[in-house]
């Protein structure tokens, strides 16, 4: 894969000036949108799955998988676990299906609406080991804040399914903004720069670093601290640290 990406352009400077009021409007108000039928189908197709797998098995999600090259990698490097990749395109899965010939038997791909099957394994009474939200789309004009997960309407939900929450992306303020939510729904998160290595995670993770892009992470425990808290903490700053390279 060449090295042939563009950096993120955006004519927001920083973390956007509503965020902390479209997180806290999110996490008083239940989200009650219609959810699609796709999604319906395939969350009830992924609780049989867990009933024939092993329901008190460890599980890991990976949001917005793509071709599912990262879910491939969370299910080989936890084997024990039961990990389901997420991705509203059936192209893409279906390219991933083509792509990867031998599969575990602990990985399950499946066509959803990420905010929309979080919703329902909330309801059904999921929790999370691991959550893998690794480089979605970040939406970088300001007016497409209530387009990233944290400004979205299922952030709460996705605090709810609770696990390690891990986020790399090439967009510096998206982690950022990711950590400042965090922080006023009551998490506290690590965010670092890092230089990725062979053998890559995801697809956007090998043509980042192959096009010279600094990358992001971050992480948080979610189980750490309850949703209910978020009212008497205040948004706090967060530090970038450096990699290892000084980036």
């Amino acid at each position: 894969m060449s090295g042939n990406s563009r950096t993120v352009q955006s004519s927001q400077p920083g973390p956007h000036p509503d965020l902390e009021r479209v997180v806290r409007r999110h996490l008083s108000r239940p989200w009650q949108g219609p959810v699609a039928a796709h999604t319906r189908a395939a969350f009830d197709l992924a609780e049989n799955w867990r009933a024939r797998q092993g329901a008190q098995r460890p599980l890991v999600l990976d949001s917005g998988c793509g071709t599912g090259r990262s879910t491939l990698v969370l299910a080989e490097r936890w084997p024990q676990s039961l990990v389901i990749g997420l991705d509203q395109s059936a192209d893409r899965l279906q390219r991933g299906g083509r792509r990867f010939e031998q599969l575990p038997d602990n990985l399950l791909w499946l066509r959803a609406e990420a905010g929309d099957f979080w919703r329902l394994a909330v309801a059904a009474g999921w929790r999370l080991a691991h959550h893998a939200l690794w480089f979605p789309n970040p939406w970088p004009k300001p007016g497409h804040l209530r387009r990233r997960w944290h400004g979205h309407p299922a952030w709460a939900e996705l605090l709810r399914l609770g696990g390690q929450l891990e986020l790399r992306t090439n967009w510096p303020i998206y982690a950022e903004e990711m950590a400042l939510a965090l922080a006023c729904s009551g998490h506290r998160a690590e965010t670092a720069a890092y230089t990725a290595q062979p053998p890559f995670l995801t697809d956007f993770e090998e043509k980042y670093q192959l096009s010279g892009h600094q990358l992001w992470q971050l992480t948080a425990d979610l189980d750490a601290a309850s949703v209910e808290d978020f009212e008497h903490l205040p948004v706090r700053d967060v530090g970038f640290q450096e990699d290892a390279a000084g980036h």
